[in-house]
């Protein structure tokens, strides 16, 4: 087995954490909990099944965590669930609707004007500011839900699965292509249920096209347009500006991102601008559009990939990418290319058609099919103009949290599962990535490495400030 050398070098080879600005100190810019060397192309699949052993065998003591988890037999069906929910405006008011059915036993913000309005509405739910303390304090969690900004999403979810609890947690899944796949792999050895927050997973018309694509309604489909008008991007970072709202608690809010002053904006939204924090409109909408081709050609991982745009920045996310991800042929689908857009990239037309604003474009031997939210067309017009489709065969969800929840006690399985969603994340991911570089990247997935790019392959992970490792052990008793 391996221990928290080898899983460090896993899930934290990124390059040395970037101070931002001279607002950062030499020992914040230091204080990573990361030392171990560089993780090479040795690394297969092998030893990432070990590394995940390891990882969950740590976990009794890892975070200064107590296991407490519950098998579906052992929740007794007359109770409701036990949930806390870790970040809860915006989005994350969302998840509190979707969950409130339930026992909201704890809820975590950084903004205390968000617990105090929260309290109101759950006088019995106990308040905190940072997610460590709660998982633990916390005894008689079932499942934890986390709407957090996208670089918490690792350290609350591996100290979630640690402590033996279901978890749904938003997309995308990780901030990194590394903490995606650390996180499938434990929650896959621990056993929990899962389920990665994609709202429109569980909408009607998504099903009815994954249906449609799969019974060759227009024959093999060798080439994907995915398009998003939205623009989740900058041109430069914002400047600090003194002392955080003493209803703010800024340190908590920066976790294992590099330490800086406060900087008004980040919070509660355009962190998504910036990549300490997120990762533009790819990584922010590129679980939803993608989701689809996805789901219904049955992708996994893509074996290279290539972007271009606007020049990139280690710091912000510029808008107005184009990425084009080449999938190998598989027992599932042919050799296909799916390329993404987005912002000023976004197309008018493809393949000689007017599109909508926002959605996916199938290419196939026999026709081709627009898709949004919503709806979808089938094209040419003419030839699809008597086309019924069949008796729809995948079942309505009861919804996205419901299928969470009810998964928890035993029935059914959440669609955006880890095991689903954690290749879904690292694909989108990947796109951020390639751009960076600047150049094709070459995926070995198995091992996870851009083969013979060293810039490309630490990209796929980072470091973090001491205390908020997703190491097991680095982490200990914090």
């Amino acid at each position: 087995m391996f221990g928290s050398a080898d899983l460090n070098a896993i899930v934290q080879r990124g390059p040395p954490m970037k101070p931002a600005r001279s607002v950062v100190s030499s020992a914040s810019a230091q204080a990573s909990s990361s030392a171990q060397p560089p993780l090479g192309s040795s690394v297969d699949r092998r030893r990432w099944m070990q590394w995940t052993g390891a990882t969950l065998g740590l976990a009794a003591s890892s975070h200064g965590i107590a296991s407490s988890a519950k098998a579906a037999e052992n929740i007794d069906p007359n109770r409701p669930l036990n949930l806390a929910v870790i970040g809860i405006a915006n989005r994350g008011a969302s998840n509190v609707a979707g969950v409130q059915s339930q026992n909201l036993t704890a809820l975590c913000d950084v903004d205390e004007n968000y617990l105090k309005d929260a309290s109101k509405r759950f006088p019995k739910a106990k308040l905190y500011r940072d997610y460590r303390e709660m998982l633990r304090e916390e005894n008689d969690l079932d499942g934890v839900v986390i709407s957090t900004p996208d670089h918490h999403h690792a350290p609350a979810t591996i100290r979630a699965i640690e402590k033996g609890l279901h978890v749904y947690c938003e997309k995308p899944l990780t901030h990194t292509v590394a903490e995606a796949r650390a996180i499938r792999m434990a929650a896959k050895e621990a056993g929990v249920v899962t389920q990665m927050g994609t709202q429109i997973h569980a909408g009607a018309n998504y099903r009815r096209v994954v249906e449609m694509i799969q019974d060759g309604v227009i024959g093999n489909v060798t080439r994907v347009h995915v398009w998003v008008g939205k623009g989740w991007g900058a041109t430069e970072l914002p400047e600090p500006q003194g002392e955080a709202p003493s209803n703010v608690d800024w340190d908590l809010w920066l976790g294992p991102a590099p330490k800086i002053a406060y900087t008004p904006g980040l919070h509660p939204a355009s962190w998504r601008r910036y990549r300490a924090y997120g990762a533009g409109t790819l990584g922010d909408m590129g679980c939803h559009y993608v989701d689809l081709p996805f789901w219904a050609l049955g992708l996994h991982l893509p074996s290279s990939i290539v972007a271009d745009g606007p020049p990139p920045s280690d710091d912000y996310c510029p808008t107005g990418l184009k990425v084009r991800y080449h999938f190998d042929a598989t027992d599932k689908h042919d050799e296909l290319d799916l390329t993404w857009y987005d912002g000023d990239r976004s197309p008018k037309e493809l393949e000689g058609i007017s599109v909508p604003g926002s959605g996916v474009l199938f290419v196939g031997d026999k026709g081709m099919m627009i898709a949004t939210y919503g709806n979808y067309t089938l094209l040419p017009k003419d030839k699809f103009a008597d086309f019924k489709p069949a008796a729809p065969r995948i079942a309505d969800s009861v919804g996205h949290h419901m299928e969470w929840m009810q998964a928890i006690r035993g029935q059914g399985t959440p669609l955006c599962q880890f095991d689903y969603s954690g290749p879904l994340t690292e694909t989108v991911l990947l796109g951020t990535v390639a751009h960076q570089c600047g150049r094709e990247l070459k995926f070995n997935a198995s091992e996870m490495v851009c083969t013979g790019d060293e810039q490309a392959t630490s990209l796929l992970s980072k470091t973090y400030r001491e205390g908020w490792s997703v190491d097991a052990a680095a982490a200990a008793n914090v």
